[in-house]
């Protein structure tokens, strides 16, 4: 065979490493429409279907997207090592602490409807008030998350979107009152598998940024 050059067979490609220079969360309500195609076939991003609100801004720690991967191992007398392993468990699960007393945060935190009976009204249209249930209700969500990046060399943008179709709330910090730092209500959601989808979590890759590393056609 022939010798190998390795910067070659390595493919280093410094405009690959991709950083959320912008991003944002969105949250509708179980009866939303579930995001199919967020980009159209140019590549430009969409506007989300009705009834997905913002949750505005973050703390800088951003949007922290944890796995939970437990396996099934089968040990043999003859073998050090697990003789077969199966996959038992394999969650996901998506953090932030939103910084803004908007209706999606507070709904997120308090486990409120988005939209409908319940709601809370517009910002200054009406007081906001709510009362914590004897019971609290289970109410799974749809999620999106949006990450914007530029492409090194052309400085387009490309997105990184993901869909959460059925979430669910479970766990919530802490929520603090004091004159040094904004009232921050930090919340956790589980991605669960919808029926309608067919998955738990969907990822797409796209935009002008993303179109420009295609090879060209000779």
């Amino acid at each position: 065979m022939p010798a190998a050059d390795f910067g070659t067979i390595a493919e280093l490609r410094q405009s690959l490493i991709r950083k959320a220079l912008r991003y944002a969360v969105f949250a509708a309500d179980a009866n939303a429409d579930a995001v199919t195609a967020p980009f159209d076939e140019g590549g430009i991003l969409q506007t989300l279907p009705a009834g997905y609100l913002p949750v505005g801004y973050t703390t800088t720690d951003g949007v922290t997207f944890s796995g939970d991967l437990s396996m099934s191992d089968v040990e043999s007398g003859q073998s050090a090592a697990p003789t077969r392993s199966d996959v038992e468990t394999d969650t996901q699960t998506a953090a932030w602490v939103p910084q803004e007393t908007n209706a999606a945060a507070v709904a997120l935190y308090e486990n409120l409807p988005l939209t409908g009976t319940g709601a809370l009204p517009a910002l200054g249209t009406a007081t906001w008030t709510w009362s914590r249930p004897k019971v609290a209700p289970t109410l799974y969500r749809r999620l999106v998350f949006i990450a914007e990046d530029l492409n090194k060399t052309t400085g387009q943008p490309l997105y990184i979107v993901r869909h959460f179709p059925s979430a669910l709330r479970t766990a919530r910090e802490d929520e603090q009152w004091t004159r040094t730092a904004e009232i921050a209500r930090g919340v956790t959601y589980q991605a669960y598998i919808d029926d309608e989808v067919g998955t738990d979590a969907v990822t797409w890759i796209d935009g002008p940024g993303w179109r420009a590393f295609a090879p060209t056609t000779p």
